[in-house]
């Protein structure tokens, strides 16, 4: 018994009908880029209404097609033969086949399949990561860097004049106000919190003690650190993400110039010479705070509270602070060098530089300053 034909038009958005006949579809006229979407989403939702599996695009009738249009036919194709229908092309004119034999989209290599990976496995891949890219990275910077700084430490003449003292204002001298004003403000908390209890057990004198120990060799490194890894830090990663980004970095070294040596080393130059200074103006301004708040709460007339502070203080405080700001002044050129080093993605890439210098900075500097209590403890 001969098989029943089936006839039907599939009509695009634009008019544009193609006539579909006994499982071949007749491909007429131009099949290009306005026409692709409607095309793939009528013709897959035709043939999957049929109940044979075997079809055929016709393409005699076809006068022009684009890359869209070639990209369409094999994207239907696929999907068609995903599901199990099988589909083939015939006929069209030679210059129709060669587009067709120039754009098909076999002739690309397909994009490898996304390996899902379980939890061990991200975890391992995060920690081989880490040594081996971020961990290898840092620490050959930081050879690199205090190499350039000892090699050049009594060579002025491979220094930028002025680069120095340029770097001091704007690390040590512009963060005075700052690191001043919140020292200030936590030396006067940290006493009107612990004035209360002092009082209830009559030992109002050791507000001194409390003050001076704690200001000295811990909140006063580690205010003025956390405050330079903030403002510092984060200008240090934005200067050398910017200069890399606009190839700068790529400049100096067709001139023959290492840019760590005259972009990095001058910076770090500074910082261990100014964060010195920035703790001890933090000390003085905490312990002052201080002092404010034992007179007006504890009755502690400044005479007697200098006297006490002269007993309390150390030589082994003074000590800690210098090195810890030596420590910390490494560590914050060093974060922010390599973050800024390491930018990729323009613009977009050099805030992401900045944000995870200055968050990797203040967590390196409380980790350090962990570890240098404990050894000084």
């Amino acid at each position: 018994m001969k098989k029943k034909s089936v006839s039907s038009d599939i009509i695009l958005e634009n008019g544009t009908k193609y006539r579909f006949d006994n499982q071949t579809l007749f491909i007429t006229g131009n099949l290009l880029l306005p026409l692709v979407p409607g095309f793939t989403r009528k013709v897959l939702k035709e043939i999957k209404t049929q109940k044979t599996k075997d079809f055929v695009f016709n393409l005699d009738g076809l006068e022009d097609i684009d890359s869209a249009g070639v990209t369409a036919l094999f994207y239907v194709k696929r999907k068609l033969g995903a599901t199990g229908f099988r589909l083939r092309m015939e006929g069209g004119s030679e210059t129709i086949l060669k587009k067709i034999e120039l754009f098909k989209p076999e002739k690309f290599d397909e994009p490898p399949p996304k390996i899902k990976t379980g939890l061990f496995e991200s975890v391992g891949n995060g920690v081989y990561d880490f040594f081996t890219s971020y961990l290898y990275g840092f620490l050959l910077l930081a050879a690199n860097v205090f190499y350039f700084a000892l090699a050049d430490l009594f060579r002025k003449k491979v220094r930028r004049k002025g680069e120095f003292a340029n770097q001091a204002v704007l690390i040590g001298v512009n963060s005075v106000l700052i690191v001043v004003f919140m020292s200030f403000v936590i030396g006067l908390v940290l006493a009107l919190q612990s004035a209360q209890q002092l009082r209830n057990f009559g030992a109002n004198i050791f507000i001194v003690d409390l003050v001076v120990i704690g200001m000295m060799s811990q909140m006063g490194p580690l205010i003025t650190a956390i405050l330079v890894a903030g403002r510092s830090g984060s200008s240090i990663a934005a200067e050398i993400a910017t200069m890399k980004v606009t190839s700068e970095l790529d400049a100096l070294k067709t001139m023959g110039l290492e840019p760590i040596r005259f972009v990095v080393v001058p910076k770090l130059y500074a910082s261990l010479l100014t964060i010195p200074f920035l703790i001890v103006l933090a000390n003085v301004a905490g312990i002052t705070g201080g002092g404010v708040a034992a007179y007006f709460y504890l009755d502690i007339t400044p005479e007697i509270f200098i006297n006490r502070m002269g007993g309390v203080m150390k030589n082994k405080d003074l000590i800690t602070a210098f090195v810890k700001s030596q420590v910390y002044a490494c560590l914050i050129v060093l974060t922010g060098s390599f973050y800024g080093f390491r930018v990729v993605r323009g613009a977009e890439g050099v805030g992401k530089a900045t944000t995870s210098a200055v968050v990797v900075a203040i967590s390196l500097v409380i980790i350090a300053d962990s570890i240098l209590g404990l050894l000084f403890y």
